[in-house]
């Protein structure tokens, strides 16, 4: 087993990032542990990485932290635990329920980052996906694993476009779930989508 090491050597704090020195050979994606001098922990990943400095990014921001905080990688990437109990359910970015409901009990765990897929070599689109949306499925048409970028100008319905997909769409003589993730939403988005 591998012995875990506490560092000191923050260098500087620049918004959620740490910058860190005089640390062992550490690995892209590598999951941090991050104590404040009050006790608090939270939780980061290595960003980037060299000689000299690596780059961890605490997920739970750097409010309250100072140069003396101990930085812990923990040799591990980020690993999400994935089955059917997580449909219908409300998850934060961590893959954790939010939504007042039972435990998750994983079929699985697997690493969320990966190698880049080879478009090339991925065989062409053929699982038509029906949004019940006539210029998307006309125009547009949407296929199974792909992603579907909405844009719009200021008070264009995007988030409206965006659930009544969520809510409508099918595969045709298959079982289906469509998987909705959202980023850099308001609290008031965030309730209309749940």
């Amino acid at each position: 087993m591998k012995l875990l090491k506490d560092y000191r050597t923050i260098n500087s704090i620049v918004g959620p990032l740490l910058f860190v020195e005089k640390t062992h050979a550490v690995g892209f994606g590598e999951l941090v542990n991050i104590t404040l001098t009050s006790g608090e922990k939270r939780l980061g990943q290595v960003l980037d990485t060299s000689k000299d400095i690596v780059v961890v990014q605490s997920f739970e921001g750097t409010r309250g932290m100072d140069k003396e905080a101990a930085v812990r990688f923990l040799g591990d990437v980020f690993r999400l635990k994935v089955g059917e109990d997580m449909l219908g359910r409300i998850l934060d970015g961590k893959g954790m329920p939010i939504d007042k409901g039972s435990e998750i009990i994983p079929e699985e765990e697997i690493e969320i980052t990966g190698s880049a897929i080879n478009p090339y070599s991925r065989g062409p689109p053929r699982e038509f996906i029906q949004t019940g949306i006539s210029t998307i499925d006309g125009m547009n048409t949407l296929v199974r694993g792909q992603k579907l970028p909405i844009f719009s100008g200021s008070g264009l319905p995007h988030n409206d476009i965006a659930l009544q997909i969520a809510r409508q769409a099918t595969v045709r003589g298959e079982d289906f779930a469509v998987i909705f993730a959202a980023m850099g939403i308001t609290n008031e988005e965030a309730r209309k989508f749940i």
